[in-house]
């Protein structure tokens, strides 16, 4: 019966028919019935997953998609972490320290609230205090669903559906008793408004002004370190248009270097994780990535990942973004700056006009021709340098029609046998719906090589979890 679900209608129909039919007349013994029921559903089993493999049909929904998830559960599984006990003994329960971070964005894409997640839950750590994590609330025009009065608007998301670890409630390593992360529900509990203590981040910011990021990260530190009170929540300074404790004008500037080496090897980073919801979303496509073509002419990996360049191509509305970054002499952004990777930007000289915004659009909104040539770089210094085998191209890309499709023909001509766009990506479930973003990231993650937009929080976040998790700097690459 399970099987059923994957035949067209009339398959169904027929074959059910058929066999009411040998049944009544008795002309047949039942198992020689069921065998050969049985061999015609795995015939069309294997004839339909031959046909999804090669692109020819989309699987079949089992589930509703349409509508975003409640997340109930999950919000029953935060509600129930350990940690969330006035029992235990300090640094946790009633007599714990914690600190909350207000000030962090909102209604914004997933990857420019990422980053200050995890800065902040580092800076938490280090301060000795637990991180306080809260839902996230996606910019609305981000949802795969329209606003509808069946269900709240706009959504939340529980931060552990979007990655797991110490900065979602997760344990931190053995024989380190700085206190476990709490929901922002249980923070209101143990530790009630009147006895907070509020720090504007004017407070600190006034002081350190344009200093280095490590400076910055000290000089908070310090102060919530030696902080008497238990209770500590950052807000937001209404003089600050970016409130943040690490702010756009540091994230957008070389001064977020200085935080690297502690950063990426802080146990933050380190025991930073994907959640089980978009690993679930990852392993339902892998699929699709399957190496299609012939066999190969240099050693290849059985793992497609191994054998993958994922590129990450931001289209649609970014040329206004690309405009910008030239107007301002924007640098790189985040983890994209720094030194030791390859394809580094140098904002040219000159006053804004035609000839500088053609050197930044090259970079941040390549051509047709950029895109190829590009590829064609990335493949052979990593043959020349591994030996290794790419034959899969996954494109992280908002891009769909003719440009979409004559890239693909393109790349085809290029020897990409097996290449696979974020609309190929299908879902079990609203959850892994939701959370595509995070599929893709974790896709390229684990991608052999990256190529990615070197002005996006996207590529940046990626490219943090690339070099913690050990791939070799000259396997992520930028336009």
């Amino acid at each position: 019966m399970v099987a059923s679900k994957f035949l067209s209608p009339g398959v169904a129909i027929c074959t059910a028919s058929a066999s009411y039919r040998f049944l009544a007349s008795g002309r047949r013994p039942a198992t020689l019935v069921f065998t050969l029921i049985m061999a015609g559903v795995m015939l069309w089993l294997l004839r339909y997953y031959d046909l999804v493999v090669n692109g020819v049909l989309s699987p079949v929904s089992v589930v509703d998609t349409d509508r975003p998830p409640n997340y109930d559960w999950l919000r029953q599984w935060e509600h129930d972490l350990p940690q969330h006990n006035l029992s235990l003994p300090a640094p946790e329960g009633k007599a714990g320290r914690y600190v909350k971070f207000s000030s962090q964005t909102q209604m914004l894409g997933w990857n420019n609230v990422l980053g200050v997640v995890l800065m902040d839950a580092h800076l938490a750590h280090e301060s000795g205090r637990a991180y306080v994590f809260s839902d996230y609330i996606w910019e609305p025009a981000h949802y795969p669903w329209t606003k509808k009065d069946e269900y709240d608007w706009p959504p939340k998301t529980p931060l552990s559906a979007l990655l797991a670890g110490p900065a979602a409630g997760g344990l931190w390593e053995s024989g380190d008793d700085t206190p476990r992360s709490v929901s922002s529900e249980w923070f209101d509990v143990v530790c009630p408004r009147s006895e907070r203590r509020f720090i504007p981040t004017s407070e600190v910011k006034q002081h350190v002004g344009w200093s280095e990021g490590d400076v910055i990260f000290d000089k908070w530190a310090g102060l919530l370190r030696e902080a008497p009170e238990p209770c500590i929540e950052v807000t937001t300074s209404p003089e600050d248009s970016f409130p943040q404790v690490f702010d756009l004008w540091l994230w957008g500037n070389t001064r977020i270097l200085s935080m690297w080496e502690r950063f990426s090897s802080s146990a933050t980073s380190r025991l930073l994780a994907t959640s089980p919801i978009v690993k679930s979303g990852v392993d339902r496509n892998e699929y699709l990535f399957l190496p299609m073509g012939p066999r190969p002419l240099h050693p290849a990996s059985h793992n497609p990942y191994e054998r993958m360049l994922a590129m990450h191509l931001r289209r649609g509305d970014y040329e206004g973004s690309c405009r910008h970054f030239s107007k301002y002499s924007s640098t790189f952004y985040g983890w994209n700056q720094l030194e030791f990777l390859p394809d580094r930007f140098t904002v040219p000289p000159g006053e804004e006009g035609p000839e500088r915004d053609a050197v930044y659009l090259s970079r941040c909104l390549p051509t047709f021709e950029d895109v190829i040539r590009k590829v064609r770089l990335a493949r052979g210094e990593y043959l020349q340098g591994t030996g290794m085998t790419l034959d899969v191209m996954y494109l992280l890309t908002n891009e769909k029609g003719q440009w979409l499709d004559e890239l693909r023909e393109a790349l085809r001509v290029e020897g990409w046998n097996t290449i696979r766009t974020s609309r190929d990506l299908v879902w079990d479930s609203a959850e892994q719906k939701e959370l595509s973003m995070a599929v893709d990231m974790d896709i390229a993650r684990r991608a052999a090589v990256f190529v990615g937009n070197g002005w996006s929080t996207f590529s940046s976040n990626i490219v943090h979890r690339r070099l913690v998790d050990g791939k070799k700097p000259m396997s992520t690459r930028f336009f």
